[in-house]
């Protein structure tokens, strides 16, 4: 079982502003896409390397370049699209599948409307991203549907997460990689994360 959690004084201070509720929608959709890419250089530090030989303006050396099937970034739809962008940016070769669900408002429970995976996805390492990691169900379910199709390096990133979430997630997926933003209190009887920051998609897209 791996979980990190983000200490590094940038990503603590661009969560806080996304908390603030008078943060507009274009800084927090560009506030979401910098703390992913602060999250990924921390997340893809593992990425395996081989040698390869460049000439330079000076003479031919060997340096490394990333190794293998290059990365597969899986968004879950809607708020995960936040997130893609900021990935990219530091791995602009990399794949994007996408996984759609949405959550009973009841139960709470996930229900799948979409799922497109990169092909071959068991060959890449694959990073699931959603800003929030709150029962954990939607999360578990991508991960189902990931295993299902072949996949098996995965790693998940979220910016914000309620101890629910990570102890459900974790329980059900133990071979995954966990990166967390901030570890929030609690949740909710609305299974909203506390403080939290809302909802993600409605702030990132600008819908209420």
């Amino acid at each position: 079982m791996s979980v990190s959690y983000m200490t590094h004084p940038l990503i603590r201070h661009k969560i806080t502003l996304l908390r603030k509720e008078d943060t507009s929608t274009n800084e927090f959709r560009k506030l979401v896409e910098e703390i992913a890419m602060l999250m990924g250089y921390e997340a893809l530090s593992d990425l395996e390397t081989q040698d390869i030989t460049v000439k330079t303006p000076i003479e031919e050396s060997v340096q490394p370049v990333i190794s293998g099937k290059k990365l597969a970034v899986v968004p879950i739809l809607r708020a995960g699209l936040g997130m893609v962008n900021g990935i990219l940016a530091l791995v602009p070769s990399a794949r994007v599948g996408h996984i759609g669900l949405y959550r009973d408002p009841e139960t709470h429970a996930p229900h799948e409307y979409y799922c497109k995976l990169p092909d071959p996805i068991d060959q890449r390492q694959i990073v699931v991203v959603d800003p929030m990691l709150a029962t954990g169900g939607s999360a578990i379910a991508a991960v189902d549907f990931i295993k299902k199709h072949g996949g098996q390096k995965i790693k998940f990133m979220s910016i914000i997460a309620a101890p629910e979430g990570v102890d459900a997630l974790m329980n059900a997926h133990p071979d995954i990689q966990l990166y967390v933003g901030c570890l929030d209190r609690e949740l909710n009887e609305n299974a909203y994360i506390c403080p939290g920051l809302g909802d993600a998609g409605d702030r990132i897209f600008g819908t209420k």
